[in-house]
């Protein structure tokens, strides 16, 4: 079960969600016994009906800056940049006027430090300096606003295995739904995508049922996109993200947990997060830093006990995740049965909810 191998699976390509279902809830629902290895089908909006009042869904509230920018270089040619870090850039920000970050940069000749790239009339960067496939660019920012000069300018930085040929209809919905409806701190490169199939009513009708949320920051970062590249996953090396648990979060946290009330994350993000902060009794520190856990199977789970999760990539550092959460068989059994189904697969797909028992409860729709 350490072998890349063991994480993969035939999957036909247009089973690629390419565009987002028609309402956020609407979405399919599989369920999935973490013990018993049983799969139901719902649809997300019946979620209120398959959780328990009490239980407390953990949510990312980070938001999806329009990261990726096209531009040119002094010499006239394109260059695409996409910017990795913008909570560091924030964090680390000094110079009114100026904002330092990395960014992946594509263009026909790699531009060297020194160079100049230029995105609209008041909107240009320095190349400072390269590092292997990342390079650290000095945006240039008159009065200091990026992140609005950002909004103008910036493009929403869809995985790619979501085709888009320019603007359009396509553009327009991309900037609302390839964005949770609670999203709040920016910074991400990618979305939290399990949260996408929230909506305002939703919410409300779990609130009412007695499923309480709280809220937690782990900015996605462009690691969830790299493949592994190893042929044993454990000599894998995660790409760190950044994270913050507020003191109020971890304090409900911890006392829902001492109530024996149960924990579901919603996203790989919050799994990681939630097990990255916690110590090895299972209580959560509040706090913030560069989250690198990387969770395959042998892992000991101290503190989720359910997730919601979408269908994700063969051979995949959260195909990795999820088989330590459920088993690595229960996992490939479910997806195969997902594409016998057509399940829509990926970041604007279907949905999974694993859980650790919907006792008494049908399961089949």
């Amino acid at each position: 079960m350490f072998t890349l191998d063991d994480y993969d699976f035939d999957m036909p390509e247009d089973l690629v969600a390419q565009q987002p279902a028609s309402r956020r809830e609407h979405s399919r629902l599989m369920t999935l016994d973490r013990r018993r290895g049983e799969v139901g089908h719902r649809h997300f909006f019946e979620l209120p009906d398959l959780l328990d009042a009490g239980d407390l869904l953990v949510l990312n509230n980070t938001r999806v800056i329009p990261a990726r920018l096209f531009g040119r270089k002094a010499t006239g040619g394109k260059v695409e940049v996409l910017i990795l870090d913008y909570a560091g850039g924030l964090a680390a920000q000094q110079a009114e006027g100026h904002f330092v970050t990395d960014c992946l940069v594509r263009a026909s000749k790699r531009p060297q430090p020194g160079s100049r790239l230029f995105f609209n009339d008041h909107l240009q960067a320095e190349v400072l300096a390269s590092h292997a496939e990342i390079q650290t660019l000095r945006f240039s920012c008159p009065g200091g606003d990026f992140e609005a000069l950002l909004a103008q300018v910036g493009e929403m930085p869809l995985p790619p295995y979501i085709r888009r040929t320019g603007g359009g209809q396509s553009a327009t919905t991309d900037k609302q739904r390839y964005q949770t409806v609670y999203a709040k701190q920016a910074g991400a490169v990618a979305a939290p995508t399990a949260g996408l199939h929230f909506s305002e009513p939703l919410l409300k009708r779990l609130a009412d049922g007695g499923i309480q949320t709280v809220e937690l920051t782990l900015h996605v970062g462009y690691g969830t996109f790299l493949p592994v590249r190893v042929d044993d996953i454990r000599e894998h090396r995660m790409h760190a993200e950044y994270f913050a648990i507020a003191p109020e979060a971890a304090d409900r946290i911890n006392r829902h947990r001492r109530r024996g009330g149960r924990i579901i994350a919603v996203g790989t993000t919050c799994v990681r997060a939630l097990e990255f902060a916690a110590d090895e009794d299972g209580w959560l520190k509040a706090g913030s830093g560069r989250n690198d856990l990387f969770i395959y199977p042998g892992y000991r789970f101290r503190m989720v006990e359910g997730m919601i999760t979408n269908f994700h990539l063969p051979r995949s550092t959260l195909m990795m995740l999820v088989s330590a959460f459920a088993g690595r068989e229960s996992i490939l059994a479910a997806y195969q049965e997902a594409v016998t189904r057509q399940y829509r697969f990926f970041s604007y797909g279907d949905a999974m909810l694993i859980h650790p028992g919907l006792e008494g409860r049908a399961t089949s729709c």
